[in-house]
């Protein structure tokens, strides 16, 4: 397509940490229709096989590449050594069929997928402890790109990276092998603001999420302070064109940087409120042309 690729996150079929959300959503449906939409790839999800010799030849079937796939990171818990074992599977996975990009977010102490757990319950890092985490996340971002694949950091609700100081801290302590994926909706829910992300760290963004928010179910689940679970089932998320971020301004940032990764369409919703196959549809017609506007495509 062009300087970027559009793809998506299966989570628009079945959510990876609520089951009950399109569970029952077998992974050929959401290929054919993801394709059917006019995206060109997918990241992985649970019902994905993780054998690059079962997951190739379906992805072929449908017309379809894999774009990334996230791993959850456990740094702050163990030992490089042992991080780099863990997540080598992984990198032999996405390298064998052909991305550029792993996608990486330290989980520890993470209250994400804790439906009772309020977000302010959150784990936070100690000023002490940053400047170790960061030389300690460069090592594993050298493992990876000495595979091919550059490391692109998920700032992520419920984690010890989530708002935009914290990206601004992550940045500042890691090398230059850690690159960032720039997520819209999850910074904008933080109270960061994806405009000043993209002009601050332009060149080291490797990977871009759109997800759009709803404004006023945000101020209503900050409010409340929900957990992240009850907040994606209030329908905090849409997909781009649904919500209030700035996408006009996004693309021109990224077309300005000369921005040559994924665009890739990730909102997690109740497919029974937000249908799967027309919900993609408008999000593919949305970005493809947001993105040829600024020039992207």
């Amino acid at each position: 397509m062009g300087r970027v690729r559009i793809g998506i996150n299966p989570l628009t079929w079945s959510n990876d940490d609520l089951p009950s959300l399109g569970g029952e959503t077998p992974l050929e449906t959401a290929l054919a229709q993801g394709r059917a939409a006019g995206f060109e790839g997918f990241e992985l999800g649970v019902k994905f096989p993780r054998e690059a010799g079962v997951l190739g030849p379906i992805l072929e079937r449908h017309d379809l590449v894999l774009a990334s796939g996230w791993f959850s990171g456990r740094l702050l818990e163990q030992s490089v050594e042992a991080e780099i074992a863990a997540i080598t599977p992984h990198v032999e996975l996405l390298a064998a069929l052909g991305c550029s990009v792993l996608i990486y977010a330290e989980v520890s102490g993470s209250v994400q997928g804790q439906r009772s757990t309020p977000l302010s319950h959150r784990p936070r890092l100690r000023d002490r402890d940053w400047g170790s985490f960061g030389e300690r996340l460069g090592e594993v971002a050298a493992f990876t790109a000495s595979r091919g694949l550059a490391l692109s950091y998920h700032h992520h609700m419920g984690t010890v990276v989530e708002t935009g100081a914290e990206v601004d801290r992550l940045m500042e302590v890691t090398p230059e092998d850690v690159h960032l994926l720039l997520d819209t909706g999850h910074l904008l829910f933080a109270g960061g603001d994806p405009l000043a992300v993209l002009d601050r760290y332009g060149p080291r963004i490797a990977h871009v999420h759109c997800k759009d928010i709803r404004p006023q179910i945000l101020a209503d689940v900050r409010n409340r302070d929900t957990s992240f679970v009850e907040a994606v089932l209030a329908g905090v998320f849409a997909v781009p064109g649904d919500g209030c971020i700035d996408y006009p301004g996004v693309f021109a940032r990224l077309a300005r940087m000369n921005y040559r990764g994924w665009l890739i369409v990730e909102a997690e919703q109740d497919p029974v409120i937000a249908p799967s196959l027309p919900t993609a549809e408008r999000a593919f017609r949305y970005l493809r042309a947001s993105a040829a506007a600024a020039g992207l495509v």
